[in-house]
């Protein structure tokens, strides 16, 4: 991290606090002239609480796009020019294990229960059996 980001963080924390001073002080205005005569209430804010939070919000948000980093590119171009044709149908966020095509194996063996387990021994879902090890 750069002089710059670290810089851009020490400007977030206080625009984040200068903005919920703001609001406390709104709530505080509002509650104070809630108890005043109503016939001569205004009810536009005063111009320093506005000004507060108008100044605290552009320097949270110019803060916040500094400090985020960068952007990922949308356009699927840019990530895919690095992939070759070999791995890019590999997805293996969609790789099941867990499907009916087991049970009509005729080597299929059920997971023991838990009873057996703490009874024999620890046991790994995805222990591979002996028989397919060569």
């Amino acid at each position: 991290m750069g002089n710059w980001e670290s810089g851009m963080h020490y400007l977030l924390a206080p625009s984040i606090l200068v903005v919920l001073h703001a609001a406390y002080s709104a709530a505080e205005w509002r509650a104070r002239r809630k108890h005043e005569d109503p016939g001569e209430q205004e009810e536009d804010l005063p111009l320093d609480i506005v000004l507060q939070t108008l100044i605290g919000l552009a320097s949270a948000m110019v803060g916040v796009v500094h400090v985020s980093g960068s952007f990922k590119e949308i356009r699927a171009t840019v990530e895919l020019a690095q992939r070759n044709w070999e791995n890019t149908r590999n997805r293996s966020s969609f790789y099941i294990f867990n499907h009916r095509g087991k049970a009509f194996s005729p080597h299929y063996e059920p997971p023991p229960s838990r009873a057996a387990i703490r009874r024999n021994r620890p046991y790994a879902v995805t222990e591979i059996p002996q028989r397919f090890l060569s």
